[in-house]
């Protein structure tokens, strides 16, 4: 029970119990500044659900007696509670709006009847009649005119209305049949006697819904409507209507179950799913191709630093680096956002950040920068039977000879890659080597205890992470509706640092859980704060924003080409701002002219800049 006053000196004797009661009134919860990050240090901690403030159920009328009945009648050593308006009700009742002819005189003992007023049959109970009628009131219905209540929803009193009525309620927006309040000076105010009784603080706070962006409903992801109540937590920014909130379907809402039930544990165990992948993955430096090929035994040979290996498809050979990071006494940097230093493995395009990795004989002369990680020079030459593309196997292909720059576009996650493939020549069918072994199912953090299955819908399903509809391969949870991305699920990290930030950047979900400020000291989609720093748009503004995952994850920029019709070699690079419009265009819309954002080349002598496309034009001929 929460705080309350005992008025001592004001006791009341009432035909219904032994012992004198004692007055006692409520202390009505001090309600602070919904934008206030101040705590309340005295507040107790076992005090998250307001409505169990309540003083326990009426021993006349047999209803509970809740806070914003302001105070009740309450004896402590019986723990016997009264409200007030019962404990005060006239032993006789003139010109009561249920039966106006007559008096209906109180009856101090239990009887078995029906009352005439609500229809329903009571056991044992404290009633009303007429002696002439023989016409019978229950007590909640007798004092129906004294029943006001202050409801923090409303800046009026309001009355409970006489009878069961069929109507709407303007907290829920449903329609029901029973008992509503109402207020005399806003008729248009009604609330059903449920929504009356909803604790006005569970885990979070109620209110009406006047919010500064335009949220969804965490449980079932769907609109607001401006005038219905809604719980909300405007610290974490956790909305959802008052049906969700109140669902006990809902794992968070087991506290209005019995004890022992409500509880929702995972629908797997670790044991039987010892290779089961947990995402996100930690940070940038860990990726799916890790974890698989780590699950393969024997894939990967032991091998000792400086040992060489030769590749049919790199033209030199390369050397292990294990447990050091220098060759002929020159420092090799490992990938770090925070200094700058970008190192891509060539194989599946993600940051090289620790050792063991191989590196061209040649990058530190600078003559060439390929790079692999240890289990990417070590992957299967095929694989059969591909979820995608069963009827032929797919062959692993270090460059797609077909594609300019051998620049392709992955199948199953749509983004573009220049990474090694496996594909199909003759379908014309490629997959990144991320992609090409995406498991059945997984786990997420974001929708935590169950399985995710991987599956192609046929029809709309919005992505949880992007809301971009799945018009690929994702992932979804069968029992709550949850879908996610492939793409979302596997290449967003739990952890990232970006160039413009000294803390670390963590995953969240939407909205942002468990932190007492309006917004992070750095918050960005994580469209706009890739894994990869492109060194050549070190000053730009990175991203784009068409889906949940930065369009060039998987793209290591770099390298040159020479073209006809112009002297200096052009650099594969990422468009900027300044780069301006194609100087080789013929695109009609001015947009489409434009650089930024995209896949360019471009001469660092001069202004001269195309797209990836006219330079694949203009190469060929």
């Amino acid at each position: 029970m929460g705080s309350i006053t005992v008025v001592k000196d004001q006791l009341f004797p009432h035909f219904s119990h032994g012992c004198p009661l004692s007055l006692v009134y409520f202390q009505q919860p001090n309600h602070k500044n919904e934008n206030s990050n101040e705590e309340d240090e005295n507040e107790e901690k076992d005090d998250v659900v307001e409505e169990v403030r309540h003083g326990g159920q009426c021993g006349m009328c047999e209803e509970q007696i809740w806070s914003f009945h302001v105070c009740y009648y309450y004896c402590k050593s019986c723990d016997y509670s009264l409200h007030k308006f019962c404990a005060e009700l006239p032993m006789t009742l003139q010109n009561n709006p249920s039966h106006p002819d007559h008096n209906l005189e109180l009856h101090t003992y239990k009887f078995e009847y029906k009352c005439n007023v609500c229809n329903l049959k009571r056991k044992n109970a404290y009633f009303s009649s007429c002696n002439t009628c023989y016409y019978f009131v229950d007590i909640a219905c007798a004092t129906m005119s004294e029943q006001k209540i202050n409801h923090p929803s409303h800046r009026h009193q309001l009355e409970r209305m006489f009878g069961q009525i069929v109507s709407s309620c303007v907290a829920c927006g449903n329609e029901h049949r029973g008992v509503f309040f109402q207020c005399i000076t806003c008729p248009i105010f009604r609330i059903n006697l449920q929504c009356a009784w909803l604790p006005t603080k569970l885990l979070i706070q109620v209110s009406t819904n006047g919010n500064k962006f335009y949220p969804r409903c965490r449980v079932c992801d769907d609109k607001f409507e401006f005038h219905l109540w809604i719980y909300k937590c405007d610290k974490c920014r956790y909305y959802v209507h008052v049906d969700c909130a109140t669902s006990k379907r809902e794992p968070y809402m087991s506290i209005f179950l019995p004890a022992s039930a409500g509880n929702i544990n995972k629908n797997y165990t670790e044991d039987e799913h010892p290779n089961l992948l947990h995402c996100p993955f930690q940070d940038e430096g860990d990726n799916l191709l890790k974890h698989h090929m780590s699950n393969q035994k024997g894939t990967i040979c032991t091998q000792h630093d400086g040992e060489m290996l030769n590749l049919s498809c790199h033209q030199h050979s390369l050397i292990l680096f294990n447990k050091q990071t220098s060759v002929d006494e020159k420092m090799v940097s490992l990938h770090d956002p925070m200094k700058r230093v970008q190192l891509l493995c060539d194989g599946c395009v993600k940051p090289i950040m620790t050792a063991p990795f191989y590196m061209c004989c040649k990058y530190v002369d600078e003559q060439c920068s390929f790079v692999l990680h240890e289990w990417c020079a070590n992957l299967p030459s095929q694989i059969q039977d591909y979820f995608d593309h069963p009827k032929h196997p797919l062959v692993l292909l270090p460059k797609i000879p077909s594609k300019f720059f051998g620049v392709f576009g992955c199948e199953v996650c749509k983004l573009p890659s220049n990474g090694f493939a496996y594909g199909c020549r003759e379908c014309e069918y490629y997959v990144d080597i991320n992609c090409a072994f995406i498991p059945n199912e997984i786990t997420h953090e974001a929708h935590p205890g169950h399985f995710l299955l991987k599956v192609k819908p046929s029809t709309y399903q919005p992505c949880k992470a992007c809301h971009w509809p799945i018009s690929d391969w994702g992932f979804h949870c069968p029992t709550c509706d949850f879908y996610i991305h492939a793409k979302c699920a596997l290449l967003l990290p739990r952890e990232v640092k970006h160039k413009l930030d000294k803390h670390p950047l963590s995953l969240r979900y939407e909205p942002a859980e468990n932190h007492i400020e309006e917004y992070f000291c750095e918050s960005m989609h994580p469209a706009c704060a890739p894994l990869i720093l492109q060194s050549q748009c070190e000053q730009a503004t990175y991203g784009y924003y068409g889906s949940g995952v930065y369009e060039f994850l998987n793209m290591k920029f770099g390298g040159k080409i020479e073209i006809k019709d112009h002297p200096h070699p052009l650099s594969f690079v990422q468009g900027i701002q300044s780069d301006g419009y194609c100087s080789n265009c013929r695109e009609e819309d001015e947009y489409d002219k434009r650089l930024k954002y995209k896949m360019i080349f471009k001469c660092l002598e001069c202004e001269f800049a195309i797209h990836y496309k006219c330079a694949s034009f203009l190469f060929a001929n």
